[in-house]
Formats: C-alpha cells, structure tokens, sequence
C-alpha cells in the first residue's frame, strides 16, 4: 500500500540535512552550553550559530531569539508573561475566534484571572475586519495576538497591516507565525512585532524545539524559573541537538524558500483543481484568492459525507490527512475553525485538511486524484442506505 502523507501542517519530516547537523550533539558533544570549561564552550558556540541562523531568517537580532519548547509553550510564554507585566496598566487582550487552541486556551486561563479577551470574528472566507479591530483598542488593552497563517485553512492575515495599527495604540504585539514559517516571506522588524512564536517540527526540525522572537525593550516575565539560560528569560539546561537542528532547518529554509514556495504552490494547484473538476458538492473552506492563503493548504468540505468516516478510509488507501488541529484531534466536536467561518454544521463535520510539503510529489498528487472521488461516491451512496 502507498503512504502519502498529506498532514505536514500537523508535522513536518526531520529533514536530513538537518539530522546530519545534530547527530555529532547526540553522540560526541556532550558538554552543557552553560559551563565554561572548553566541553561547555564547543556547544555554546553551536548553539548561538542556530540563533544566528533563526534569526536571519526572520530578519530579528540573535539576542531577540529566545529559544523554548515548541510553539504551544512559547503562546504561553507571550500570554502569561505579558499579563504578569502588564496587569497594573491594562488587563484587556485582543485575539481572534481561530487561533490556534494554544493562545485561546491560555486566553480563557487569563480571563479566569480576571482579564477581558475580545475574540475577533471573521468572515465567510476568514478575513477580519481591521477597524473592528481598531475599535476595539481601549486605553486597558494590553496586548494583541493574532496568528500569521491559520493552521487549519492556510488563510494569512494582514499582519503588518495589524502591526501599524498596534503599534499606532501602543499596544504589544504578538503573532503566532508557527504555520508561516518556510512558506511566507517572514520579516519582524518590517511587520512591527513585539513578539513571534515558533515551532520547530513545522519546517524539518525535530519536534520538541521552537522559539519565541522577543523584540529589543519588550517586557515579559519568565514563565520557568531556575537559571539564567536564554538571557534569564527561560530558566533549565538547552535542548542543545534540537536547537542545532531548528537553527539548520532555519537556514535550509531561508536558502530553498523561492523554489518550495514555487513547487508547492503547482502541486496545491494540481490538487485543487483536480478535485473541483471530479467531484460535485465540493466546498472550499477559506479565502479563495490564493494570494490570502498558504500555497501547501487545502480544506475542503465534501456534502454527504463524514470527515471522520472519509478520514478512516483514505487512512486505509494510505493517505494521511487531517480534520483541523492536531492538538484537538479525537473529539467529534467541529472544527472552531471552520465553525467560525459559518460554514453549515453538517458541512463542516465533513472537512478535511490537505497539507503539502516538499516531500510529496505529483505522482502522489495523481494517487489522491484517482482514489478519492470513487471513494465520495462510495460513502455518499452508503450514507442514502444507512
């Protein structure tokens, strides 16, 4: 049976280039990065070069880059640590009804605490309305966070118009770019942000790593105490092979990013266009206009069919694809996504998300193409008998 994976939105593979980069701090650099003896200075130096190379490509300072677990720990970090800063002077946060449950959850934590979030709605193609947004900046308003690319329909937000806007108020500015990263064209200091969240797994690093961009003068209170690492903003010994392998994976994607932008965006293209023109009751969840969305990114809706029954049996044709988040996969609930989108709730139990990444290939493209429309065919018939 072929394997096609289909989910890189969830995870991407460990590219080899960059296992090849972290093997030698697997096996022979042993020493901690925080010791000054010559075992503890060979890694430090390492260690600050994947700094270096993270931050060129998002075009911060090294010392802006503050290394953490993975994206989830890093929404936290901007969350509560902005809050433990800012409650004196204002306790009102700013997001949006589809972020990533990450932020959102963290958000419905700070409002048990006493803080008020408003959640942006947006539109039928998940476009937001900026002077709602800017009406809604009171001088309590503490912070803004709203994602760069959505996880689950690919849709981009105007981030560095929100950046004007945010920084026109004087109010911290975060984004979630977890999803842009090696797919947009991703520059802090031109979007105005205060703060980034990054995850490894999401462009060839290993899991378990990612970032947090921390612009020069912004202030955030240490959500993990106990040491001095990462300039006495997170405290414990570094993830020294993960962060090697997230500063590789960094610099592959800054040298490979026009012809993976060009080479997923055709594949997607194939997908899309191919699946429109063989199956009828076909729904595209999300912007249209390709321009506002990521190029690897397609979320479909099929009528008549059960996005958990299709899940199953393109699982068994050996395609991996998902139905939304992988941090809320196993509940039946609908996507809040696409529940925000106002998609149809039965639709909307039959979304599917098709993530690309430069692994697959068109004859895995043609694969999906020839399989999943007599595979529709075949559930919305055994759906009119049930």
């Amino acid at each position: 049976m072929k394997q096609i994976y289909l989910d890189h939105n969830a995870s991407a593979p460990l590219k080899a280039e960059v296992l090849e980069r972290m093997l030698p701090y697997l096996t022979q650099h042993h020493g901690n990065p925080s010791s000054i003896h010559w075992a503890g200075r060979a890694v430090c130096g390492a260690l600050e070069t994947a700094r270096e190379q993270l931050a060129s490509l998002i075009n911060a300072d090294p010392a802006e880059i503050v290394f953490t677990s993975g994206g989830s720990e890093s929404n936290n970090f901007v969350l509560k640590g902005t809050a433990e800063v800012l409650a004196q002077t204002g306790r009102h946060i700013i997001t949006t009804a589809v972020e990533h449950p990450a932020v959102l959850e963290a958000c419905q934590f700070l409002e048990k605490r006493g803080w008020r979030v408003s959640y942006l709605p947006v539109d039928g193609r998940g476009q937001l309305d900026l002077n709602h947004l800017e009406n809604l900046i009171s001088a309590q308003t503490a912070l803004i966070s709203v994602m760069w690319a959505n996880n689950e329909t690919g849709g981009l937000f105007p981030i560095e118009a929100i950046g004007q806007i945010a920084r026109r108020h004087n109010v911290i500015f975060h984004t979630d770019m977890v999803q842009a990263i090696g797919r947009v064209l991703v520059d802090v200091k031109q979007a105005t942000l205060d703060l980034a969240s990054i995850s490894g797994h999401k462009f060839g690093a290993p899991k378990g790593v990612g970032a947090l961009y921390v612009r020069s003068g912004t202030l955030l209170e240490p959500l993990v105490h106990g040491g001095h690492q990462e300039r006495n903003r997170r405290g414990g010994t570094s993830n020294v092979a993960s962060i090697i392998g997230l500063g590789a994976a960094s610099y592959i994607a800054q040298r490979d990013f026009e012809q993976n932008c060009f080479y997923l965006g055709r594949l997607r293209t194939r997908l899309e266009e191919g699946l429109f023109s063989a199956i009828k009751g076909l729904h595209l969840n999300g912007a249209v206009d390709t321009g506002n969305r990521l190029l690897n990114t397609l979320n479909l809706s099929f009528e008549g069919v059960s996005g958990e029954s299709l899940l199953l049996n393109l699982d068994m044709k050996g395609i991996a694809a998902s139905s939304g988040s992988a941090c809320s996969s196993g509940t039946l609930e609908p996507s809040h996504v696409i529940a925000a989108l106002g998609v149809d709730p039965l639709l909307a139990q039959s979304s599917i998300r098709f993530s690309l990444g430069v692994e697959n290939n068109s004859d895995e493209i043609d694969y999906v193409l020839r399989e999943l429309p007599p595979l529709i065919d075949r559930l919305r018939k055994m759906n009119k008998t049930a």
